[in-house]
């Protein structure tokens, strides 16, 4: 685990040269590994039921990190990135059981030449955003607010996307920028290996779940409360009609001043993770007018969906965060009867370690080239993306409301078994039929839970 505090950046990362991380881009890309189905199909030699994929997958498990450090001291974030460094992922159970051989293992410490967790394919499949991603998203910019700078941002990305067969997504095109909190190219914070994890963790996943859209980076100076949010104003002045933060820290009676100043955006969709400690509160997960997004444990299944879902929850202390804020009100849209406050989270989506998604990184010791990772910082910027690619939301509205609209129908997937800890309240911590607040009212199936009309 790192023990760096998230005001300071790591010392050992203002040593790193982008060099290394532009030669494994490069010698990525001359693989001619640059399509979808390359990257994602599995090589079938034997016929497999599905049960018997499913009943596999369900044996992943795996160690992990934070990519961020320790919990944040009052006034700052930490990011809900989760970085895994050993066992068998779900994703490589599932190529294991479909190819009849005996499942990898993670090896954190080498680059990985291909991916182990979940790419575009899945994460559209399971989402039910196929046909979507394929046709909307164009003209529509993706905000992801983050601290410090990831050096090799951009050509990490391309590494993704060209794996993956995506569209080219780069500075040249005007797909991607790259900015400080005031909107400087060129002034930018300092590097840190730990928020380029996640940096690279947030951008991949737009990828994955809105290729066509473009993408806004926008990196804070630090990760205080107050530079973060001066970010995500700086996104929506920008532009930027989707926001996603992958970070929280403990509640403060502050947070209502920083309601007002950095997340009342009418007419923008601002998203914001869950956390990944178990049952508690997190802002800004917390602010009645961001999404929050609590996280899922994603697998195979040979049901009609193909996919089944449940409450996220590794340990007393290691699951998606949930809870009833102690400060900030309730927004008219939400009708929780136990909470009288902001109720977390609204929707959520896939988050575990073990059943996680792939990244490319490249920076700092541990951006070795493919990781799995997991965390609620997976599943802010999946959802930011699904209303992306529902199109632009209504100029006066908080689209936090959009999916309590569509509460109970089918464009959710409700999750309903699982807990992520103790409370008096059991829908505070325990997934069930309906609203509940680790899984909210459930994932996205489409796009139409997330859309103004």
């Amino acid at each position: 685990m790192r023990t760096t505090t998230p005001d300071s950046p790591h010392i050992r990362g203002r040593r790193r040269r982008i060099g290394s991380a532009a030669a494994a881009t490069a010698a990525l890309l001359a693989t001619g590994l640059t399509t979808a189905a390359h990257a994602e199909a599995a090589t079938t030699p034997h016929k497999v039921s599905a049960k018997a994929v499913a009943a596999q997958v369900a044996k992943a498990h795996v160690r992990y990190e934070k990519a961020c450090g320790a919990t944040p001291k009052k006034g700052y974030a930490a990011c809900d990135a989760l970085r895994v460094t050993g066992g068998t992922t779900a994703f490589m159970e599932k190529q294991a059981a479909l190819k009849g051989t005996t499942p990898k293992t993670v090896s954190p410490k080498a680059a990985s030449d291909s991916p182990t967790g979940y790419g575009p394919s899945d994460i559209q499949s399971a989402y039910g955003l196929t046909d979507a991603a394929s046709a909307n998203g164009s003209g529509e910019t993706v905000a992801i607010v983050d601290a410090y700078d990831d050096p090799n941002a951009e050509s990490d990305l391309a590494a993704y996307r060209s794996y993956y067969g995506l569209p080219d997504c780069t500075t040249d095109n005007g797909c991607f920028s790259k900015v400080g909190q005031t909107g400087s190219t060129t002034s930018l914070p300092s590097a840190d290996s730990g928020w380029a994890g996640e940096i690279s963790l947030d951008l991949d996943m737009v990828s994955a779940t809105c290729p066509n859209c473009n993408i806004l980076l926008v990196e804070a100076k630090s990760a205080s409360d107050a530079n973060l949010g001066t970010a995500v104003n700086e996104a929506v002045k920008l532009g930027a009609k989707f926001v996603s933060n992958s970070y929280g820290g403990p509640e403060s009676s502050s947070d209502t001043s920083y309601d007002t100043s950095y997340y009342k955006h009418p007419g923008v969709a601002i998203t914001a993770s869950a956390g990944d400690e178990g049952y508690g509160a997190e802002y800004p997960a917390a602010s009645r007018y961001v999404t929050a997004v609590g996280g899922t444990s994603l697998s195979t299944s040979s049901g009609s969906r193909g996919w089944t879902e449940s409450v996220w929850n590794t340990s007393s202390t290691e699951g998606t965060g949930s809870g009833c804020s102690a400060y900030d009100a309730k927004p008219g849209w939400q009708t929780d009867s136990g909470c009288a406050k902001r109720m977390i989270a609204d929707v959520s989506a896939v988050a575990d370690p073990a059943t996680g998604v792939s990244v490319y990184d490249t920076y700092g010791s541990d951006g070795t080239g493919w990781n799995t990772y997991g965390g609620t910082s997976a599943s802010s910027p999946v959802i930011a993306s699904v209303y992306a690619l529902a199109g632009t939301p209504g100029s006066s509205d908080y689209p936090a409301r959009y999916p309590y609209d569509a509460a109970g129908t089918s464009a959710l997937n409700d999750v309903t078994s699982g807990s992520n800890g103790s409370c008096d309240t059991d829908y505070f911590c325990t997934a069930g039929a309906g609203y509940d607040g680790p899984t909210g009212w459930g994932t996205p199936e489409g796009t139409s839970a997330f859309s103004a009309s």
